[in-house]
């Protein structure tokens, strides 16, 4: 099972809605208890971090730097701007 299918179910089990209607009984609006807001929200992040995760994945040609290297490019660019600016 695909992990944001899995986040709803279990999202969804802990989830207590409640609804306004209006006068021909639609549904127009949802009331949550604050933690089941919240809850909803992290689920949301999660299930964002999960879909960067496979984009990532998937665009990975495989080229790797070392986080020292990674830091000196930044201070030499960060002290070129510096020189521009």
């Amino acid at each position: 099972m695909h992990l944001s299918l899995f986040l709803k179910e279990k999202i969804m089990q802990d989830i207590h809605p409640q609804f306004i209607i209006d006068a021909q009984g639609n549904r127009i609006s949802v009331v949550l208890p604050m933690e089941e807001y919240k809850a909803l929200l992290e689920a949301l992040d999660m299930v964002d971090d999960v879909r960067l995760y496979d984009e990532a994945k998937k665009n990975d040609d495989g080229e790797r730097i070392l986080f020292s290297d990674y830091l000196k490019s930044r201070k030499e660019k960060s002290n070129g701007e510096k020189e521009q600016g």
